[in-house]
């Protein structure tokens, strides 16, 4: 059974405890996720099974949304509710008319400096193991992309609340983004709580909770909420090669692909149809002298005989 599980991860456990959790349930020894959620936060977590393991870093690409609460007037050590309060001002002027006029300056490209408390090495170290021995390093700021930015509820007051949606690029620090927003505010700012509502084209009112993946296994129906990869990656070209040409892709072997208007542009990912419309794997394009161009595929799916 390989393929992706559109999981609903409650806060509270980790992205770890989540594929520990399927590992257990499916009995599959490689079981990943593509996107971490820190515990705090819930909703969309996909976790792939087998043969898609190898595909997590497509599917980390995507882009994806966010539902935060954000509470002005109070800064954390961890920019989240989980920290110690640092600083504190009275956000009693923050107004649902000067947080619409501030939002938009947060919209399109962005620079944020990560988070202690995040996955990014420091000298070989993550920083949130850095943070749990109490040290802080300079860390280099990161260019994001806000596609859209909108306030959904607003309650003023000395801690001023908000409930904003987010759509974003890969590697956005929706807890940075709350406590920048807080800074331009003047009054400071942290993330309350965070829903992941969507990845690509997965939503979290689609997503299976743990108890209900539990029940499938144990009633032999999980397999029906499993995705395929080709499913998944539906929206990735894909290159359709015959019986030939097929068992050398699934040996690793680069083919020969004639010139065509419906090529996809050189470089970019491609998946490689054997007969059938099987998945064989995934590959790349390069331009050969005579004007062809060989097909390398980087990810095999397939054992043995491609037929």
């Amino acid at each position: 059974m390989d393929g992706i599980l559109n999981v609903n991860k409650p806060s509270g456990p980790t992205s770890h405890d989540i594929v520990a959790r399927v590992r257990k349930v499916t009995g599959k020894k490689r079981v990943g996720h593509a996107g971490t959620l820190d515990p705090i936060a819930s909703g969309v977590l996909l976790v792939c099974l087998g043969n898609a393991t190898r595909v997590v870093e497509y599917l980390v690409d995507w882009p994806k949304s966010y539902r935060t609460t954000a509470v002005f007037g109070a800064e954390t050590d961890t920019e989240d509710e989980t920290g110690t309060v640092i600083r504190e001002r009275d956000a009693s002027g923050v107004t649902r008319d000067l947080l619409e006029r501030t939002l938009p300056r947060f919209v399109g490209e962005i620079s944020q400096v990560p988070p202690m408390v995040s996955a990014v090495r420091h000298k070989g170290r993550r920083l949130y193991q850095l943070a749990r021995a109490g040290k802080v390093v300079e860390r280099a700021p990161r260019t994001v992309r806000i596609y859209s930015l909108r306030l959904v509820e607003f309650h003023p007051g000395r801690r001023a609340t908000a409930v904003l949606d987010v759509d974003c690029s890969k590697g956005t620090y929706i807890r940075t983004l709350c406590a920048d927003i807080g800074r331009s505010l003047d009054c400071g700012g942290h993330m309350a709580s965070l829903v992941r509502t969507r990845i690509g084209k997965f939503r979290v009112e689609d997503a299976v909770s743990m108890d209900d993946i539990e029940r499938l296994a144990a009633s032999g129906r999980l397999a029906g909420a499993v995705h395929p990869v080709d499913e998944v990656l539906h929206e990735m070209p894909a290159i359709e090669l015959d019986a030939e040409d097929s068992a050398r892709v699934v040996q690793g072997a680069a083919v020969v692909v004639a010139k065509s208007a419906q090529l996809p542009p050189l470089g970019a990912p491609v998946r490689i149809h054997g007969p059938g419309a099987r998945l064989l794997g995934i590959g790349r394009l390069d331009l050969l002298p005579n004007g062809h161009f060989a097909l390398k595929p980087e990810k095999v799916f397939a054992v043995g005989k491609a037929e």
